[in-house]
Parts: C-alpha cells; structure tokens; sequence
C-alpha cells in the first residue's frame, strides 16, 4: 500500500483535544478502506503535524481529512524509504 506525510497547521492542541482528535482520525480510518494511520509527528512552536498513512491514493486521504475536520496543508507520497541500518 502506499505511504503518504500529510503536513498540516494546528493550533496548539490540549491533551484533552489530541485526545479527541486522535480518537476520530482511528474511527475515520476505521471505516475506509485501505486508509491506516501509521503515526504523527507535532511542533507545537511551528504549529505543524506531520502525519504518515497508508492508503491507496492521495483523494482517499484529502478525504479522510474532510470527515475528521483536520485541515490539510499538503499530501506528499513517500516513494522511497531509508533508515541508518541500510547504511552501516
């Protein structure tokens, strides 16, 4: 399945609304097929989440966005993966 960043512009959130907001982005995904939320990144001093899923297409993830009532800043495909062990 492909992997997708969605970087977004939040507010600083409480733990309360994290919460929240967590619990919905699961539900959402949940429901639609192919769409799995696999984790998120926070800055809260610039106001940004990055969030990595699968799914199968970027539409499906504007999408899931909408029904979450998260705002979407840009969704970028993720076509190659490395990580420190590919390089010792």
């Amino acid at each position: 399945m492909p992997r997708y960043v969605i970087e977004r512009s939040l507010p600083k959130l409480s733990s309360e609304e994290l919460q929240e907001i967590g619990k919905k982005v699961v539900e959402v995904a949940e429901q639609m097929d192919g769409v799995t939320w696999i984790k998120s990144s926070i800055s809260e001093s610039e106001g940004k989440s990055y969030c990595e899923f699968e799914a199968p297409n970027s539409e499906a993830l504007q999408e899931h966005s909408d029904q979450v009532g998260l705002p979407v800043d840009k969704i970028t495909a993720v076509e190659v993966e490395v990580d420190p062990s590919m390089f010792r």
